[in-house]
């Protein structure tokens, strides 16, 4: 097949101009990148091996080469690995392939550092396009374990690139670069050098589980010149320069930070280092080890559908798979790293381990681990545990609704915004030593922001009675506190559902009497407006939790809230209407003219369409949306047309 030539993504090509025009600090993290994806290249080969997936590949000695020519000043990336297809080559080289690439870009676009432009491009993986930060062009040759023909991929980086067959390639891929020049006074960045690409290899790809190979340093006649016969001096052997060590493998006292660090951004493709590091090793009926990171930032696709989740799974240090979701639940989708079992087949596939219960105890003990690990985080280092619910509080906070067996844990590593501190979260915990004496309830309210929540009329009462209130803002928020009625013996209560029962038990008898008169004194009003908005709500009734605003609007204490609705009808879900109640003030001069007007002339259209603008009031007032804006726009004007 000829060569043909095609356009990149358009996404693809403003990458690669953002790479070309040098958004790095750091251009070294180029070879990591490369040597990352041909290590993935070796793993994917050696699996269908072990499965008989690739009956015609060699497999007799996998491993990665790093070679250089000096005088034409290309670099090149070699593995025997898995290879690609013409067809995964179109499809894979010339786009990104992420729901997020848009609002990825956007956030490179505003990056304030080289720094944080690097952790962005690191969370989307697209560290193939890095080699533009060093290559005036690149060519990819490519051919796929157990097929005959190769393909060839090549890109000046400038918005086309070309793809042609290829005759008698070996098994697996090259990466070429054609390096840019390098400025006499900058040989740091002379990627033809041998020392600097082997510092680069140390630093980076050290704990690489394949070998990788580069020519041997040599001195003397070694390095051309000629011997005493005459003739040349044979090419340098090459030799490994990794350690090849799986980390997890080792004693923690000979592992250092760093390499955990390089270990994480291999595996994550995240180019920030890790929040914390986690070592398990469970032994006794089944033996695994474990070696997990919390990254510090979360990725820009965590809530999208396309998002990958879970742990590289390995069995006796044989690579399994990547991404394994069986191995750590959902709400902990974030959290990355290795675990390395002894007792599993090395045939084992996704649907067998959704049934091993090896694989299923493995996944509680994990969790249980990260969880014990937050904690640990929560008091032992603040500010570690401050940034770490920033990024991943809304996504552990759905563990509430799927891990009932860890809900106390959960809950007890939560943070909560509240009226206690504007600045500060507040546990449950520290929520609860605070509870004012004869308060019995974890009062909270759910809400769009903490300013809609401050603002609003159910507020009123319980900040005039100093009473703390957690200001929930998060979508989940809705769901969870559905499911987990208590904490520590204390009910949790929404104080925009139900009655507003602030401990009426303990009431002055002077107080109780006068609750007593307010009902028997608007008993007919309430009566009557129930019966006028009945298409509306199912009952007007007295509020005790109004100081200031004339009315508002609640659910009853079993009903699904408007914003739940909501939820649920976005994900295809039927959803009933649910009349809620409206609760008036008896202390506002309006709800007191209401009932004096109503007494006088009940039988009067404007005493009804005052009743219906109050609960259109309460709607509004709660951020709520009208049935009929029109006519709530034509009573309003009507009535201050009558006061000029």
């Amino acid at each position: 097949m000829p060569a043909e030539t095609f356009e990149f993504q358009v996404e693809a090509r403003q990458l690669l101009q953002m790479m070309i025009h040098s958004i790095y600090s750091n251009k070294d993290v180029f070879l990591r990148e490369l040597i990352s994806n041909a290590s993935d290249a070796l793993d994917k080969l050696r699996l269908e091996a072990l499965r008989d997936e690739a009956p015609d590949a060699d497999v007799s000695d996998l491993h990665i080469a790093v070679e250089t020519d000096k005088e034409a000043r290309t670099l090149t990336v070699r593995d025997n690995g898995v290879g690609m297809s013409r067809d995964e080559v179109v499809a894979l080289i010339g786009t990104i392939a992420n729901s997020g690439t848009a609002a990825f870009l956007q956030e490179l676009r505003e990056a304030r550092d080289a720094a944080s432009a690097e952790g962005l491009i690191g969370q989307f993986g697209v560290g193939f396009y890095a080699s533009f930060m060093v290559a005036d062009e690149v060519t990819l040759l490519t051919r796929r374990a157990g097929e005959s023909g190769g393909t060839r991929w090549t890109s000046g980086g400038e918005g086309t690139y070309t793809i042609e067959d290829a005759d008698d390639l070996p098994q697996g891929t090259s990466v070429v670069l054609k390096l840019k020049p390098v400025d006499a006074e900058d040989q740091l960045f002379d990627y033809t050098s041998p020392w600097k690409l082997r510092e680069i290899v140390k630093r980076y790809s050290d704990f690489i589980t394949w070998p990788i190979r580069m020519a041997a340093e040599s001195t003397g006649a070694a390095d051309g010149e000629d011997g005493e016969d005459g003739g040349e001096s044979a090419a340098p052997e090459p030799e490994t320069v990794n350690s090849m060590k799986a980390l997890w493998a080792r004693p923690k006292d000979e592992v250092g930070e760093g390499e955990y660090h390089e270990l994480y951004k291999h595996i994550s493709h995240d180019w920030n280092d890790p929040l914390e590091t986690i070592r398990m090793q469970a032994e006794g009926t089944f033996e695994y080890q474990a070696l997990l990171f919390l990254p510090s930032r979360a990725p820009g696709d965590l809530f999208s559908r396309g998002h990958k989740r879970g742990v590289q799974l390995y069995v006796k240090r044989v690579f399994i798979m990547d991404d394994c979701e069986a191995l750590m639940p959902e709400y902990l989708r974030f959290v990355k790293g290795v675990v390395d079992a002894a007792d599993l087949s090395l045939n084992v596939s996704r649907e067998i381990l959704q049934q091993d219960r090896q694989i299923e105890l493995m996944r509680r003990r994990l969790a249980k681990k990260v969880l014990s690990t937050v904690k640990d985080m929560m008091s032992a280092r603040p500010e570690q545990y401050e940034t770490f619910w920033g990024e991943f509080g809304r996504v552990l906070k759905e563990g509430l609704l799927s891990d009932f067996e860890n809900k106390d844990a959960i809950l007890a590593v939560s943070s909560f915004a509240t009226t206690h501190d504007a600045e500060k979260p507040t546990t449950l915990s520290d929520y609860v030593s605070r509870m004012k004496d004869g308060q019995e309830h974890v009062y909270f309210m759910t809400g769009e922001s903490r300013g809609a929540i401050e603002s609003s009329p159910h507020m009123e009462v319980f900040r005039d009675r100093g009473l703390e209130v957690l200001l929930l803002t998060d979508p989940v928020d809705e769901v969870w506190v559905e499911a987990v009625p208590e904490f520590d013996g204390k009910q949790l209560r929404s104080i925009a559902k139900g009655e507003a029962d602030l401990g009426a038990g303990d009431e002055a008898d002077d107080v109780k009497a006068e609750r007593e008169r307010q009902l028997q004194e608007y008993a007919e009003l309430l009566s009557w407006m129930t019966k006028q908005l009945a298409d509306e709500v199912k009952e007007v009734r007295l509020s005790t939790r109004l100081t200031v605003s004339p009315a508002c609007i609640v659910s009853d204490t079993h009903d699904v809230t408007p914003a739940l609705q909501q939820m649920y009808r976005a994900m295809g879900q039927e959803m009933p209407d649910v009349k809620r109640i409206l609760e008036i003030n008896p202390g506002h001069a309006l709800v007191t003219g209401l009932r004096k007007a109503h007494a006088e002339r009940a039988e009067d259209p404007s005493v009804g369409e005052t009743a219906e603008l109050l609960h259109a009031l309460a709607i509004l007032a709660e951020g709520g949306e009208l049935a009929d804006r029109g006519r709530f726009t034509k009573l309003v004007a009507e009535r201050l047309e009558r006061t000029l």
